[in-house]
């Protein structure tokens, strides 16, 4: 049998060619993920320069200054400290669980990134459950709380973490009930879907005033699942010894600060996008008609205008729960359940069926 070299030769091109136009292909999925998680690291960062600012602000001394033009490296600075920081393990802990713990604190929030639209068309997966997609995997997180303290083998760490996952218990409902609201009105759990159909009258189109008990209700639930004051009880040092944190240090550390921040901004932009219209310019429909059309008009310029106004809203919100956090005392134990299950979770169900009777009539 005699072979022709030039049809191995187009064999040996075209296999080539192909291996090719796999990399292009793998590299063209890799890069809008590596874009985003670019842009929340930065993200992060800012949010962390804002609240030491503010802070700084509100209790009338001089915040950071010296790492970088008006401190802004600070964050940075810190992050590599502790990047650079022993690790310690304990002896007679589970070490699989302890090193497992902070990595699935922070895989389960970044995840939730992938349904948040920032602009027109610039959403990385655009599901057809994308709001309970973020509940389902927000729920992880609580999880890898519990396998730290378990994992460290100290009664502190230990009650820590089951504080942590009661907490996350408590306020995951009434939130989640809050979210199936906003779908009921949009007639879609997309978050895009959910987002244009706020984009009908401009400012008055917004969730926030159809659904302003819901919005307070998301509000409260948002920042105690963050942990965040008056609800940082699961790290509060103070009274519980740092939580389910006393045993890590170095970088295993930073990775639940990192997580916290994380889940911080996630539920600001969900605020934005549920409640506050999304990418959408706020100016009354009645007025200025064409400047709804801007984002699906002027490609990248329509994208860049989206982008900024999603997080002008974002960043709008975070100051508010900064503030919050150097306003209000922490609570009890006690009061944060009965806040939870007494309160937040009756009325959360009421609005839900006002809500559902509102939509049936109108049917």
């Amino acid at each position: 049998m005699i072979i022709d070299t030039t049809e191995v030769q187009d064999i040996n091109s075209f296999s080539r060619l192909e291996s090719l136009k796999e990399v292009y292909g793998i590299i063209w999925v890799l890069i809008p993920i590596l874009t985003l998680v670019l842009g929340i690291t930065i993200g992060v960062l800012v949010i962390v320069w804002l609240e030491r600012e503010i802070s700084a602000g509100i209790q009338q001394r001089i915040g950071p200054e010296y790492a970088g033009p008006l401190g802004v490296l600070q964050a940075l600075a810190d992050g590599t400290k502790l990047l650079f920081k022993e690790n310690l393990i304990p002896s007679r802990g589970n070490i699989r669980l302890f090193s497992i713990g902070p990595s699935i604190s922070v895989i389960s929030i970044l995840v939730s990134y992938l349904v948040i639209p920032f602009g027109y068309n610039f959403v990385l997966a655009d599901l057809n459950i994308g709001v309970f997609l973020w509940i389902a995997i927000s729920s992880i997180a609580p999880i890898g709380l519990l396998m730290s303290g378990y994992g460290s083998n100290n009664k502190y760490s230990f009650l820590g973490g089951l504080r942590a996952a009661a907490q996350s218990i408590s306020y995951e409902i009434p939130l989640t009930l809050c979210v199936l609201s906003i779908s009921l009105l949009s007639n879609s759990l997309s978050t895009v879907d959910i987002v244009d159909a706020q984009s009908k009258y401009g400012f008055w189109g917004w969730n926030l005033w159809r659904q302003p008990i819901g919005f307070l209700v998301f509000l409260i639930s948002s920042l105690a699942e963050c942990e965040r004051l008056p609800f940082d009880l699961p790290e509060a040092e103070e009274e519980l010894v740092a939580g389910y944190q006393t045993e890590y240090s170095g970088i295993k550390f930073g990775l639940f600060y990192v997580a916290s921040y994380l889940n911080l901004l996630v539920s600001s932009l969900f605020v934005t996008v549920l409640y506050l219209g999304g990418w959408n310019i706020s100016i009354p429909y009645i007025f200025i008609s064409e400047l709804f059309e801007i984002n699906k008009t002027c490609g990248v310029f329509g994208t860049t205008i989206g982008i900024f106004i999603t997080l002008a809203k974002t960043y709008l919100f975070l100051f508010v729960s900064i503030t919050t956090r150097w306003t209000l005392p922490r609570l009890r134990m006690d009061q944060l359940l009965n806040l939870g299950w007494k309160f937040l979770l009756p009325i959360s169900l009421g609005n839900l069926l006002l809500t559902t009777s509102f939509r049936l009539f109108s049917l």
